[in-house]
């Protein structure tokens, strides 16, 4: 076989194994952070900074002797299949690290996140992003040509993996087979490899004729290096605030992930083949639409459907990068100074997840307002780029000795332009943040959403009143006025299905003990009575202290009369933990309100998690779950978990007074059906369409698209 091959097939394979292992580590690590759309950037981050560092290694390995680069690199190879097997032995795969190393609390989620993931796949997958560079620089060395046909196919190679696991390996494999598969996949590739690495001690160095020829080539200055990285930064700023966006409002599933990630990478995949896709006067147009539409959106919610909205997005994205990209490759150096380049573009996407993951959290408080703000930068380095670039030369053709010189036609203007757009969104923007904030009375931000209370009705004193929002969704608001106070709202009326559920429970005269799967407010603790227990889970502490009266705002809970108590961290594992330590908590209703906006944690309504809140309830118990959802219709799969677990079930719709309480649906599942026979439960019943036959949600398989409104 001709050694290009060898070449080939390892680039080709490195970048599929690259791509693939992403959304599979991030769906498996998703639970244990509760489930919250950020995870995802956190995952984007950790891989863009160690894409960083093996270039870096790359780029340094490539500067040592030869014999030296192939055993330490055939070294490195043969401990990452080392500790791939050591895991194997000590965990259920792999990839997916066994429960010891679930987050315990107290710590910055970001870092946990990073922690699990080196753990995991930290050295394989730093191996795997030194490999295309090692291998483009190797296989110059040995006689191939153009380095670019592997980059090709490395672009090729990481769009397969990418698209492959939402369609072919997520529905098809359990997290335990996917991790073995993979693994047993890189094994060949460190075969491969391995073998690269020994041919690579055996080649001599450059020819005489072509180290003048590198000698005497002018090095990139500064400049050209930091517009690298900038470009590169941009458009990675713009793909993680993007899939941020999306999935803090619509789910944070595989698919999701994988769709901008898949975009960001087929902009790389035009933008380098040559540059004919690109074209300035059709791409500026349509930016400059988009960034309209995307302002139009901040204001007005929701402006579309779920579908119209990722689509607007993912163009936006395609665009954007697109822009980037192209004119990255319009930047491109000479094929000797490579390493170099891939090392810039490496640490600019790496400073662009950096910007969005971990600065914008400090400097934008009030909001998710990255992806206007890399919007903006998209617009300064273009308008950089065409003023620095030179004009176009006229088409040469005859003209007579008295016919003046054609004129060129400058860029500048153009550029300007860009940077006229650039200050109107900046303006726009710094405009609705200081609106929003004047109408805003405290604000927080963090790794689980941005929260706000806003004051409501203060010119009428029976209306006036404080509420709660995450991002775009209401959690529960309180009356200022004496006498209303303790009234429930939004969702937790007395007619809705929780209010049903807590009125109507036969165990309500005896001392209710309640289990609540998110606080909100804390709304339904005005249900309590003397003797009764209110047991909070919630994962997010600023929810905790706001709900616990920070900034004077709400009481529910200091005003219950029942037992109040708050459980800080991710639900479920709570729960997993006090049913080993302490037994069943014995809940005569256990509330599942847990959702942030319209973004679904599966993994807690999956038949796993029904298993433990199932021994979690007392005889007689009911689970009340809150499926009001702008997007996906929750009740489909909770029919099908009732029907494999052999529950009761009953729809709750209630539209609310819209002055007190909002519309809601609610769905309460028994084991005991007798507990939803009484009347007053029966009679408000929604009857129950009967669904195409779904497969059962579980922790290895849960798709939120199968129920997309």
């Amino acid at each position: 076989m001709p050694y290009s091959y060898y070449y080939a097939f390892s680039v080709l394979l490195s970048a599929f194994l690259l791509f693939q292992v992403q959304p599979m580590v991030g769906k498996y690590i998703l639970p244990w952070f509760g489930g919250t759309p950020t995870v995802w950037s956190a995952v984007l981050l950790f891989f863009q900074a160690l894409l960083s560092a093996g270039y870096a290694y790359a780029y340094w390995l490539l500067g040592r002797r030869r014999r030296l680069q192939g055993l330490v690199h055939l070294g490195l190879l043969g401990l990452s299949a080392g500790l791939l097997l050591v895991a194997a032995l000590s965990w259920r795969s792999p990839l997916t690290p066994n429960e010891s190393w679930r987050p315990q609390g107290g710590g910055l989620a970001v870092w946990e996140v990073f922690r699990v993931l080196a753990v995991s796949v930290g050295v394989p997958y730093f191996l795997l992003s030194a490999n295309s560079t090692l291998m483009q620089a190797w296989f110059v060395r040995e006689g191939g040509r153009s380095p670019y046909r592997l980059y090709a196919l490395s672009n090729l190679g990481s769009l397969a993996g990418l698209v492959s696991y939402p369609l072919l390996f997520e529905p098809r494999l359990t997290l335990r087979m996917q991790g073995y598969l993979w693994s047993l996949t890189y094994g060949v590739f460190a075969v491969c490899a391995g073998y690269l690495a020994l041919r690579a001690r055996r080649q001599g160095p450059l020819a005489g004729q072509e180290e003048s020829i590198a000698a005497a080539l002018k090095r990139p200055g500064l400049g050209r290096y930091l517009l690298w990285g900038a470009l590169a930064g941009c458009a990675s700023a713009l793909l993680v605030s993007v899939s941020n966006q999306i999935t803090q409002e619509v789910a944070p599933v595989p698919f999701l992930w994988v769709l901008p990630l898949a975009i960001y990478l087929l902009t790389f995949i035009l933008a380098f083949s040559g540059g004919r896709w690109y074209v300035r006067s059709l791409y500026l147009p349509g930016l400059v639409a988009l960034s309209a539409i995307a302002a139009w959106m901040l204001v007005k919610w929701p402006p579309f459907g779920a579908v119209t909205q990722v689509v607007l997005y993912a163009l936006l994205l395609f665009v954007g990068c697109m822009i980037c990209h192209s004119e990255l490759y319009r930047l491109r150096p000479d094929p000797r100074f490579l390493p170099s380049f891939y090392l810039m573009t490496a640490v600019g996407g790496a400073a662009g997840g950096i910007f969005v993951t971990l600065v914008a959290p400090y400097l934008f408080t009030s909001g998710f307002w990255e992806l206007q703000a890399a919007l903006i930068l998209c617009w300064v380095l273009l308008g950089a780029r065409l003023w620095m670039e030179p004009a176009p030369s006229p088409p040469l053709k005859r003209r007579s000795r008295r016919e003046a010189p054609p004129r060129t036609r400058s860029l500048r203007p153009l550029a300007l332009l860009c940077g006229v757009i650039a200050a109107l969104l900046a303006g726009f923007m710094v405009l609705y943040v200081r609106t929003l904030e004047s109408n805003t009375l405290l604000a927080r931000r963090n790794f689980y959403g941005v929260l706000r209370v806003w004051e409501r009705d203060p010119a009428w004193p029976d209306m006036h009143a404080y509420q709660l929002a995450h991002g775009k969704t209401i959690h529960g608001f309180q009356f200022v006025a004496e006498d209303r106070r303790s009234l429930p709202t939004t969702y937790y009326g007395p007619t809705s299905g929780v209010g049903l559920a807590i009125g109507n429970h036969p165990a309500r005269a005896g001392g209710l003990r309640v289990g609540a799967l998110g606080l909100g407010v804390g709304v339904i603790a005005t249900y309590g009575e003397p003797g009764d227990l209110y047991r909070f889970y919630e994962i997010n502490p600023d929810v905790i202290r706001i709900a616990e009266g920070e900034g004077g705002y709400f009481s529910f809970l200091r005003d219950s009369r029942a037992e109040v108590q708050i459980v800080p961290g991710d639900a479920r594992i709570s729960l997993e933990r006090e049913l080993a330590a302490e037994g069943p908590q014995g809940f005569d209703l256990l509330v599942l309100d847990a959702f942030s906006g319209d973004a679904v944690p599966v993994h807690l309504l999956t038949k796993e998690a029904f298993g433990l809140y199932l021994q979690h309830l007392r005889p007689g118990g009911i689970i009340a779950i809150n499926i009001s959802n702008r997007y996906f219709d929750l009740s489909l799969p909770l029919y099908r978990l009732a029907d494999e677990l052999d529950l009761g079930t009953a729809v709750i719709v209630d539209k609310g007074d819209a002055i007190r309480s909002y519309d809601s649906v609610w769905m309460l599942l028994a084991p005991d059906r007798s507990v939803l026979e009484v009347p007053a439960i029966a009679e408000r019943c929604a009857r129950r369409e009967l669904p195409d036959r779904l497969p059962l949600w579980t922790d290895d398989f849960g798709n939120l698209l199968q129920v997309l409104r």
